[in-house]
């Protein structure tokens, strides 16, 4: 898709293909259809009565040969009541605009509907939201298919005030952040026999070929029995595949503490001899999604040259079965020193997470943030909307609900300041059991987490329920928190 930013003209010189005008309930008007429609000596509106297309949410009609409007075609959409359309509103109404728009081969569309009022909604996010939810909507994975199908349009947004530099800071930032969306949900959806840990650390690799600011370190099999990840090391002995841990840094000239992304990497989940059930097992290829979130993240952070000092870091390994699998039932010891006892080989997870958070101990992080589809507990509590937060700091994860409430990629708080909770996770034999196999799921596997970051201040994201969705009933990864990732990285530096 390409997007610009063009002033109103009208009438105009040279026939346009397609104009998406919005109007509300009873018949009216938005300011730059109420000109059109004078142009057209009142044509659309007596055609919009004699269809009874009043402007509710989901009516929508095109017209054709409009009388002196040098244009093929205006979409005319249903927006509701004026002065009361909110945020998910404008959600529907942008998505049923484009689902009938994909339809039809527009070559190019001017588009109105940033003219609308959105009550709890400025002009830019207005526009980046727009482009945010056309990328979403029109997204495919066609990678391995013989008939691929691309859906291009340009669309023109249509200036009709004086807010041209949010314009064009709206569609910078939109076309950017989208684009790592999508490289982060072209990488998640990939197959697990293509995307291995190794593929990943490939993948890493490359940002330093194309951006001088990022390099890459890559921790192999080799270097984690050095230091000691033993937990990390015991979740990938069952898989052919190896372990790698992918360390991307990125510094744009800015003396501060980093602020650590780490994302869980785990590119097939088998459960290992915890073995899970059959049906939907193909969908564990997305438990790297956390992994790929962070890739989409540097990517985005890169383009844009933010000035941050930031490290990303992509947890690569696999969780499968064999005669060399841990076992429930051993103890192991991480790179912290803490000793845990193995009741639940598929809450594996949080066994790699945790010797990364010991590692990381060494950058002296300003805050630590990890993106995990950690729990299956998480998704019976929030479902697949909002992904779940617990932190060892309140003005951390303050910063993150104020970032997910402006991007609309909302988190919930959850809390793991009960002692109840750690209560779950004491063993008979060791200092933790890695799994409780009891209530409150996604909370004492936050619990186990935190016992690792005492050091610095850190948030857990959750989004075993967010990071990927259903299209025709299969799954389609969401490209989720990137939104919310970047958006927090932007307020740090204003």
């Amino acid at each position: 898709m390409e997007y610009t930013v063009n002033k109103i003209v009208f009438p105009n010189k040279n026939p346009l293909d397609c104009i998406v005008l919005p109007i509300y309930e009873k018949y009216k008007l938005s300011k730059i259809a109420k000109k059109i429609n004078i142009i057209s000596n009142n044509y659309i509106l007596n055609i919009l009565k004699e269809n009874n297309i009043e402007g509710k949410i989901n009516q929508n009609i095109i017209l054709y040969r409009i009388p002196n409007i040098l244009c093929k075609r205006i979409f005319i959409i249903g927006c509701g009541i004026k002065n009361k359309i909110n945020r998910n509103k404008n959600k529907l109404i942008i998505n049923n605009t484009i689902n009938i728009l994909k339809k039809y081969s527009f070559k190019e569309v001017n588009w109105y509907l940033t003219d609308l009022k959105i009550y709890d909604l400025n002009l830019y996010w207005n526009i980046r939201d727009t482009i945010y939810l056309i990328e979403h909507n029109i997204y495919s994975f066609h990678k391995f298919k013989k008939n691929k199908y691309f859906f291009k349009t340009k669309i023109k947004f249509i200036i009709t005030n004086n807010n041209d530099d949010t314009y064009h800071d709206a569609i910078t930032h939109a076309k950017i952040i989208n684009l790592g969306i999508k490289k982060a949900k072209d990488l998640a959806n990939l197959p697990p026999n293509i995307c291995t840990p190794k593929y990943l650390s490939k993948k890493a690799k490359e940002l330093t070929k194309k951006y001088q600011n990022i390099n890459v370190k890559i921790i192999n099999i080799k270097n984690m029995k050095k230091l000691g990840m033993n937990t990390y090391l015991s979740v990938s002995r069952g898989a052919k595949n190896k372990p790698f841990i992918s360390i991307i840094k990125y510094n744009n000239n800015y003396k501060s503490k980093p602020i650590i992304l780490l994302g869980k990497g785990i590119t097939f989940d088998s459960g290992g001899l915890s073995l899970k059930p059959s049906n939907n097992m193909e969908e564990m290829k997305y438990d790297m999604c956390g992994a790929a979130a962070v890739y989409g993240s540097l990517h985005i952070i890169a383009e844009l040259q933010l000035p941050v000092n930031v490290i990303g870091i992509l947890a690569g390994c696999e969780n499968m079965p064999d005669g060399n699998s841990y076992r429930p039932g051993d103890i192991i010891k991480t790179l912290s020193g803490i000793n845990v006892e193995i009741t639940n080989t598929d809450a594996e997870g949080r066994l790699i997470l945790c010797d990364i958070l010991t590692y990381i101990e060494k950058y002296n992080p300003k805050y630590v943030i990890d993106i995990a589809t950690l729990t299956g507990a998480c998704v019976v509590a929030l479902g697949t909307n909002i992904s779940g937060l617990m932190s060892n700091s309140s003005k951390l994860s303050n910063k993150i609900i104020k970032a997910s409430l402006e991007a609309d990629d909302r988190v919930w708080k959850l809390p793991i300041d009960d002692i109840n909770y750690f209560n779950q996770l004491k063993s008979n034999s060791a200092d933790l059991i890695n799994s409780s196999n009891h209530i409150a799921g996604a909370i004492t596997a936050a619990c186990f987490l935190s016992k690792f970051t005492k050091k610095y201040n850190w948030v857990h994201i959750d989004i075993a329920g967010t990071a990927w969705y259903y299209i025709n009933n299969k799954a389609m990864a969401s490209g989720r928190p990137i939104n919310m990732l970047i958006q927090f990285l932007f307020n740090e530096i204003k």
